[in-house]
């Protein structure tokens, strides 16, 4: 059997201060969109499909208060702005993965306990 967590060694581990909560929608997929360089608000859009403008723009201003990307405008008319990885934000990466291994190995037993779970409440 194993020794029960300290309560302490979570301390630091806000979810205000967290900067991706597990189940965020767009989050992740922002980040990956800006994996292989600057992007515009509007190439960003594409891949993105089902965003709103409203909820990329709340999501990156997020990210970059964060300290994940920065936003860049050049002096251009009309206006042009790039999103791009902070080496903060690409430090990410790694969790990401993490979590995408995590589902790969355990979605069978997920998708049954939501089964279970919605049987049981019906």
């Amino acid at each position: 059997m194993s020794e029960p967590l300290d309560p302490e060694m979570f301390a630091d581990c806000s979810p205000v201060a967290a900067p991706m909560r597990i189940g965020d929608k767009w989050t992740a997929k922002i980040i990956t969109c800006l994996e292989s360089g600057p992007r515009r608000f509007t190439e960003l859009r594409v891949p993105l499909r089902g965003i709103t403008p409203k909820v990329l723009t709340e999501s990156l201003r997020a990210l970059e208060r964060d300290g994940m990307i920065t936003r860049t405008v050049y002096p251009e008319i009309p206006a042009r702005v790039e999103y791009e990885l902070t080496p903060l934000g690409r430090t990410l990466f790694e969790p990401m993965a993490a979590q995408c291994a995590w589902t790969r190995e355990h979605l069978p037993e997920l998708l049954a306990a939501r089964q279970a779970h919605e049987s049981a409440t019906h």
